[in-house]
């Protein structure tokens, strides 16, 4: 039936038949297709007037509340006043209850709300109830968890950027159903089964945190200690740099390179635009790391009459506003280009090896950040990084880090990749898993919870 029920460890049901649903396929000969509706509907939230949110009252769960995880969390939601939840009582989840994104790149994402008090829904956030005794909701939950129901989401959902489904057509989709008991069985296998991979995933997830945290320690003392531990010190005088090499320059990083932003060409002006001669970069490309393919393009005629500038290859660029990761993140060219205003371009000059500097950046980051400017969108400039103090070795000394950090780096990035696929290929097992048991592609009807002491041998294996 499926790659799950050919193992020794998941055995297939004895006899199947056609579902008649793509998505399902073959189902057990004693279960049933239907649709959603026939146990369950969806009771969209209220649209809460962000006047009235404040940080006491009823919490309210937005979409980013429902975490990837299948986790909600109040940490960061809003509140309204305890006056206006009495008048919304219809929009209140208890505890246990389904949730699901109704719009936006996350649509589909659902959690299960575990909070000790009752929260409000609000727009764009759909509830399950099940108001027939035959449905399982702890069954629900993982058919709402599968590749077929994910991938009918998507499907269905209308809207170019911002797709939308409707509460209807949330519970408009066909499913493979057991008897009750049955239900209960899979529900309480696949809770066991799914607990155990992720567990394993959260693990692997704190291994990459740490190998990160290393990685980006092995960067800040080659950039503020050096490779030979022997070298004599002396005082930077700088805070983040503490102690450096006493033969090595602590100055500005302006008084190193030419620090300066760009500009976004007139979008009226399609003469600008229309030609695709000359690399453009916006705040997105910091992600890059290495920058080798570019924003969009802009004319020759726009790189004349505008206030931008061709960089050249091995140019350091910097995000410089917005309160996410993107403020303080820094990239190198790979390619010329131009820059638009939300990012400052640092030219090194003949002092300063470009592969250098973008290690110091990167160990940087943090303090750069606080140099921010700003109330509700803090940002950079151009004064405020060139005034930032950096460490200048002698330029074959930084050539010399350059090569050694970038071996340790290779080692530390291959681990994080194999690691991440990992986490990857587990996340996969783990749909695939609970997509072929609430389809009955495998039978658990004998399964068992294992005993303390099985659990004990299972965590240590």
């Amino acid at each position: 039936m499926t790659a799950l029920s050919k193992t020794k460890r998941y055995q297939a049901y004895p006899e199947y038949k056609d579902s008649g649903v793509e998505c399902v396929g073959s189902i057990p000969i004693h279960w049933m297709v239907t649709s959603l509706k026939r146990y369950t509907y969806v009771k969209g939230g209220f649209a809460f007037s962000s006047d009235l949110f404040g940080d006491v009252g009823k919490p309210i769960i937005r979409i980013g509340d429902i975490k990837q995880d299948g986790s909600i969390s109040l940490e960061s939601c809003k509140y309204v006043p305890e006056v206006v939840a009495e008048n919304s009582q219809e929009y209140l989840v208890s505890n246990g209850q389904l949730l699901m994104a109704m719009t936006g790149a996350t649509i589909g994402k659902a959690g299960i709300y575990s909070g000790e008090y009752p929260a409000l829904v609000n727009q764009r956030v759909g509830r399950f109830e099940v108001y027939d005794d035959k449905l399982s909701y702890r069954f629900l939950w993982y058919v709402l968890k599968t590749l077929g129901y994910q991938e009918y989401i998507r499907l269905t959902a209308f809207g170019g950027a911002q797709p939308n489904i409707s509460d209807t057509a949330m519970v408009a989709y066909d499913s493979a159903f057991p008897p009750l008991e049955e239900q209960t069985q899979i529900a309480n296998f696949l809770d066991h089964e799914t607990a155990k991979i992720d567990t394993l995933i959260e693990k692997q997830q704190q291994l990459i945190k740490l190998l990160k945290e290393k990685r980006q320690a092995v960067i800040s003392h080659a950039v503020t200690k050096g490779l030979n531990p022997q070298a004599p010190m002396k005082d930077s005088g700088v805070e983040w740099l503490g102690e450096v090499p006493e033969h090595w320059d602590v100055g500005r990083l302006g008084y190193y390179s030419r620090v300066i932003n760009g500009s976004t060409p007139s979008k009226v002006n399609l003469s600008y635009w229309d030609k695709k001669e000359v690399p453009w970069l916006s705040s997105g490309s910091v992600n890059q790391y290495n920058i080798t393919t570019a924003s969009d393009y802009i004319s020759e005629k726009a790189l004349k009459e505008c206030s931008v500038e061709l960089l050249p290859v091995g140019t350091l660029v910097m995000g410089m506003i917005g309160q996410g990761k993107t403020r303080g993140m820094s990239a190198i060219t790979r390619i010329e280009a131009t820059i638009n205003q939300n990012l400052a371009a640092i030219i090194p000059d003949s002092r300063l090896d470009s592969e250098y500097g973008h290690l110091v950046l990167q160990a940087a980051y943090n303090e750069i950040r606080e140099c921010a400017r700003g109330g509700n969108q803090a940002a950079l400039n151009c004064e405020l990084i060139s005034n930032f103090k950096v460490t200048i070795p002698p330029i074959d000394e930084q050539k010399q880090i350059v090569v050694d950090i970038n071996t340790k780096l290779n080692r530390f990035d291959q681990i994080i990749k194999k690691t991440m696929d990992f986490v990857e290929l587990s996340q996969e097992r783990r749909t695939a898993l609970i997509s072929a048991a609430v389809t009955g592609k495998i039978d658990v009807r004998s399964w068992q919870a294992p005993t303390h002491q099985e659990q004990a041998l299972e965590q240590t294996a």
